[in-house]
């Protein structure tokens, strides 16, 4: 039986969610119908009026919250968390000087040494704060060393906190209130990046690796966000003896995407975790592109053990067939079957939409939408993974005339340049729309090259492979635990 939402948690509806009418609620991630009974009509107002005070209500809540319909607004915290802070740290006294300075000393802090070349300099940083120093005679990596942490800490909640993150006011206990839901195990706050004069900095600003948006959000795999990172977390301890493995919370073949592993755990043992964005926290990320993309060349190397343990989370494109042909007619110049296969996803949609009871209203832009998002998909997917083939496009594209040869052209830089464009755009960051544009291109690249390569040491192509979905929109039924409504889903 799922678990209702407690009593005192408010909702906040999505911003993609639609009301179509008094009883039909239509959004989430993937896309689905609520249609709400008698009884969910009910619980339905007492929730837009207040918090959840039935048990009706809060079922109802779990469910909209659970499917991306809604977000929970937990109650403020009446007491502090107890909670341990665990810094994982290699070689790096400053910044770790700078981290526990933001930490202000509210909570305790457990620093690890993760066999750091000049163990001194981070034991007068430790000595001059409240915290504990543990050493680790050698150095296995951040994942190794927050367990190492983790041995020392005995409070209920636990966070973790890179030594290169500068915390901000009561970012812990805004967190820690979202854990008056029993089912959630971790929350996780937006990480961005620290002011910085160069134009990697700045590029970072606006696409760093480990900011996730300004969306909130649960963490699901496959979904838009689908892990969060131990850079900064708020952790349930009992959750993490929960999915441990051989009494292990980070699985210590994992060099990098141990967090994502982790979160995936949790994911599949049935907890929830959180990506609330209102919280910030700040990050140091690279100031030279050399570091940017290393950086990046290292987080695409995890793809590939990652795929070992969750194949089904790994797809890095999923396609659905109407939109799909569509782009592949624009990109080769066939207006007359691309505007076909736009008139048949259409009708199509209708269909769909019509035997699921809905009104059409919105099914071309739908549709637009689906294209537009389809060949930024593409193009990103080319960029990372066929880089060397889009580039020898560009020089050699055949073509028995002039005109085919630049419209070769024209079409493999639309998908060089759709993403980099389109995000500039919208962002408008302070580093120049050139650099901007180069720097996500590179960006991609060498993420991808990351992916190849831990694809051959792990002797998969799973993350490789895009994934085709043949029924997006497919209509399924399913009942709220305490009967207040029945749903209609996509997936």
């Amino acid at each position: 039986m799922t678990v209702p939402l407690p009593a005192g948690f408010r909702l906040t509806i999505d911003p993609d969610t639609k009301l179509l009418d008094e009883t039909t609620l239509f959004g989430g991630m993937p896309a689905r119908v609520l249609r709400l009974s008698a009884g969910g009509v009910k619980a339905w107002t007492e929730l837009r009026d207040g918090p959840v005070r039935s048990a009706n209500a809060g079922a109802l809540a779990r469910r909209l919250t659970d499917t991306g319909l809604a977000h929970p607004r937990p109650p403020g915290p009446q007491v502090a968390p107890e909670v341990t802070v665990v810094i994982p740290v290699r070689d790096r006294p400053t910044m770790l000087a700078r981290c526990l300075a933001s930490l202000g000393g509210a909570f305790p802090v457990v620093v690890v040494d993760d066999g750091s070349s000049d163990e001194r300099a981070l034991a007068d940083v430790v000595a001059g704060s409240s915290a504990t120093l543990v050493r680790r005679a050698t150095s296995g990596g951040p994942g190794a060393a927050r367990a190492t942490g983790l041995d020392e800490v005995r409070t209920e909640f636990v966070v973790f906190l890179d030594s290169d993150c500068v915390a901000t006011d009561g970012w812990i206990e805004a967190l820690a209130a979202h854990f008056a839901d029993p089912l959630v195990a971790a929350v996780a706050p937006r990480v961005v990046a620290l002011p910085s004069g160069t134009s990697a900095g700045q590029y970072a600003e606006t696409n760093g690796s480990l900011d996730l948006g300004d969306r909130e959000a649960r963490c699901v795999p496959g979904s838009r966000v689908s892990y969060v990172p131990t850079a900064a977390l708020v952790v349930r301890r009992a959750a993490l003896l929960d999915v441990a493995r051989e009494g292990a919370v980070f699985d210590p073949a994992l060099r990098y995407g141990e967090d994502v592993d982790l979160v995936w755990r949790l994911h599949e043992a049935g907890w929830r975790v959180r990506y609330d964005p209102a919280v910030r926290v700040h990050h140091e990320e690279p100031v030279s592109w050399r570091g940017v993309l290393t950086r990046r060349f290292h987080y695409g190397t995890s793809a590939g053990p990652l795929a070992r343990r969750h194949p089904d989370a790994m797809a890095p494109l999923v396609l659905q067939p109407w939109p799909t042909l569509t782009v592949l007619a624009l990109l080769s110049r066939r207006p007359i079957l691309a505007g076909a296969s736009f008139a048949a996803s259409v009708l199509a949609m209708n269909r769909t939409v019509r035997r699921a009871g809905l009104p059409v209203t919105g099914v071309v832009g739908a549709m637009r939408t689906g294209v537009h998002q389809t060949w930024l998909g593409v193009g990103r997917y080319g960029t990372q993974f066929a880089a060397p083939l889009l580039a020898a496009g560009l020089v050699v594209p055949g073509g028995s005339t002039p005109v085919r040869r630049w419209g070769r052209r024209a079409a493999i830089a639309s998908l060089l340049l759709g993403r980099p464009v389109t995000t500039w755009l919208s962002a408008r960051p302070a580093v120049d729309p050139v650099r901007f544009v180069l720097g996500h291109i590179a960006d991609d690249v060498a993420y991808g090259a990351g992916v190849w390569a831990g694809c051959v040491r792990a002797r998969t192509a799973v993350p490789l492979r895009p994934k085709v979905s043949w029924r997006p929109f497919r209509v399924s039924r399913a009942a709220v635990p305490t009967s207040p409504a029945t749903t209609k889903g996509a997936s």
